[in-house]
């Protein structure tokens, strides 16, 4: 009896195997026969899939923020049952920073992305900026539930701190990307700025 193929699983393959090889080689330079090769499977099977280069980009940011998501909702279940909301955002930020190989590959190849959708007609056309959006509404809501209870300044305007904070891990990242910082200072940095926002609960 033949093997029941799990096309999905499949795809997933083949786009974790995009994202391997646009962390070693940066995301302009590779095509779908490169990431045949890594993924094990021939250029055929991965144009039946994906039929096309912008296609597979785009699954494979799919499969980037997927990916950034499963670490952070894990970093906040290493926290305890009941995380506090400084506690969640820092899990957020921190995912963020390239302090391994998996998450200097996120970084890298997240901002690939970011240059590549500026110029790149299909991509740009795509809902790139859902992902950031999503962490902006997530780091609101924390800071609006800190603010709540008591645990903030009562008057702080949650939005502006939130896009503040997310602006600065993206920052902070790419200057660990490029050897301007080790990724301790740059932790230092972000818990810093949480202190500033949570006196007293660091």
């Amino acid at each position: 009896m033949p093997k029941r193929v799990d096309h999905e699983e499949r795809r997933t393959q083949i786009a974790e195997a995009l994202v391997r090889v646009a962390g070693r080689r940066g995301l302009h330079a590779i095509g779908m026969r490169d990431v045949a090769a890594e993924a094990g499977v021939s250029l055929r099977l991965v144009q039946y899939y994906f039929e096309t280069k912008e296609k597979l980009l785009l699954h494979g940011l799919h499969q980037l923020t997927a990916g950034l998501g499963a670490r952070v909702a894990d970093r906040v279940r290493a926290v305890g049952e009941a995380p506090r909301p400084r506690e969640t955002i820092e899990a957020v930020l921190l995912e963020a920073l390239p302090t391994d190989e998996e998450s200097r590959t996120f970084h890298l190849v997240y901002t690939s992305y970011a240059v590549l959708s500026v110029t790149d007609e299909a991509l740009a056309a795509q809902p790139f900026i859902d992902g950031p959006h999503a962490a902006e509404e997530l780091v609101a809501g924390q800071l609006e539930r800190a603010r709540d209870a008591g645990l903030t300044a009562p008057g702080m305007d949650v939005r502006t701190e939130a896009i503040s904070l997310l602006a600065l891990s993206a920052g902070l990242g790419t200057s660990v990307l490029v050897g301007q910082r080790t990724p301790e200072a740059a932790t230092a940095v972000l818990r810093h700025h949480l202190d500033r926002l949570f006196p007293g609960d660091g």
